[in-house]
């Protein structure tokens, strides 16, 4: 009986043992609110005189303005499931996986949209990451899966802002955020036929196939190792193929960083390079150049300072630096970010863009913080039908935000960002050297203003 009794107390605290060593956390972001916008500038298409209905060559000129119920102006909604298992001896294994949430869709499909054309999504708007790793205590986590960059885990760590979706950051989102709500997305899915446009944010948010040693902190500095690879090799013979010809494509992507903390100082710097290689083209589209396979294309309503984009054949260098410092009563920040993308046959082919900002964050009282950002951004482009000539624009960028909050999981929250353009910096090969010059010398103001409430949990 004795022995019975001794068999079941030391089963059941061996399952105790167990559970305790295994757990699932589910979080959560869910951010919803009043969202408007107004736009002034070049429309998303500029054209010669006479087609698209444009009258002439300079008047692609257009404003807008939205106001609506919107989402994820602070913050983008997301639903996440993490876990970690302790397998002894200081080691564990780990996962995360997160997904984006669009609360004010419509769509009655928990995942993507039939309704054709529409854009539209459902509730689960995409993967933000997907990974399992080990951790040793002491020593760092090594992780594999769609992941975020050094660029960015450094950067959102030293952010004033954030990272709200508002226009009005230098450093982080370029794209003038609407009422239903858009959102950095990054490159993600890391695809051998991907592309991301530099106009759209200052660098690549995450990438899927990836792996990341992540060090734990040793005398106030972490540092991390990542690297990408999507790479494949394909033939077609037997038959005329009017499509991709077959070759190589290789798709890697590899970055470090170090976050270096001292008493009320924090340094901060990041490097990533990515890199798209594709013989697999067997025609040139439109505005691309035969030689170098780098796309020049048409500027973007809603701007950001450049306006051609990288795909095939193509190398893009980010990086970013800041400096936080705490004063108690506030905090001050200054960030620099800088990412160029250029041709892999031809590097006199290219496209970059710089930026540099300032910021302070105060907690005005125990409810309620503010925060004001400054951001002074260049951008400059070389490449077939630019007339032998750089050509670019120049950017001033704000932001201004309260938050209240009402718990430690549920803030009001008031956000005003906007941005002053210079010129649209984008380019057309079909047009004449004054057409264009007529073209982009269009300047570009937005403003994006938010009233909402965020929970998290």
């Amino acid at each position: 009986m004795k022995k019975s009794l001794l068999a079941l107390a030391a089963m059941t605290a061996f399952a105790g043992a167990a559970q305790a060593q295994s757990s699932v956390t589910v979080y959560g972001i869910l951010d919803v609110g009043f969202v408007g916008s107004n736009y002034s500038g070049t429309s998303g298409t500029i054209n010669a005189a006479g087609t698209n209905g444009l009258a002439t060559a300079g008047s692609a000129v257009q404003k807008q303005s939205t106001a609506a119920f919107g989402q994820s102006a602070e913050s983008t909604s997301r639903i996440g499931f993490k876990g970690s298992e302790d397998l002894g001896g200081g080691m564990s294994a780990l996962f995360t996986v997160e997904l984006g949430l669009a609360p004010m869709n419509q769509e009655t499909t928990m995942v993507g949209s039939s309704t054709t054309g529409s854009g539209a999504q459902g509730l689960l708007s995409y993967n933000r990451q997907a990974f399992v790793g080990l951790k040793k205590t002491g020593l760092g986590t090594v992780t594999i899966g769609n992941q975020y960059t050094p660029v960015f885990d450094v950067q959102a760590a030293t952010d004033t802002a954030g990272n709200n979706n508002m226009v009005g950051n230098a450093v982080y989102s370029g794209n003038l955020q609407s009422a239903t709500g858009t959102f950095n997305n990054g490159q993600a899915p890391y695809a051998p036929s991907g592309s991301v446009n530099v106009d759209t944010g200052a660098y690549t948010t995450r990438t899927s196939n990836a792996l990341k040693l992540q060090s734990d902190r040793f005398s106030g500095f972490a540092g991390q190792l990542f690297y990408a690879q999507s790479n494949q090799n394909s033939t077609q013979t037997g038959v005329a193929y009017t499509g991709a010809v077959g070759g190589v494509q290789n798709n890697t992507a590899w970055g470090v960083n170090g976050d270096y903390t001292w008493q009320k100082l924090q340094i901060v710097a990041a490097y990533q390079n990515i890199k798209s290689v594709n013989q697999n083209i067997a025609s040139v589209p439109a505005n691309n150049s035969a030689q170098t396979g780098f796309n020049i294309s048409n500027g973007t309503a809603g701007g950001g300072f450049n306006g051609i984009a990288f795909g095939d054949n193509a190398t893009d260098n980010q990086m970013y630096a800041a400096a936080v410092y705490d004063f108690g009563i506030l905090k001050a920040v200054y960030q620099y970010s800088n990412r160029k993308v250029s041709s892999v046959v031809d590097s006199s082919y290219f496209t970059k863009r710089s930026a540099n900002q300032v910021g302070v964050r105060s907690q005005l009282t125990p409810t309620i913080s503010a925060f004001a950002t400054y951001g002074m951004v260049n951008s400059a482009n070389f490449g077939n039908g630019l007339y032998g000539s750089t050509q670019g624009a120049n950017g001033r960028t704000y932001q201004l935000g309260v938050d209240y909050y009402l718990s430690k999981r549920t803030n009001l929250y008031t956000i005003l960002g906007g941005v002053n353009q210079s010129s649209n910096g984008s380019v057309n090969p079909t047009l004449t050297a004054a057409q264009q010059a007529a073209n982009g010398g269009v300047g570009l103001n937005a403003t994006n203003y938010a009233v909402g409430i965020r929970h998290t949990f």
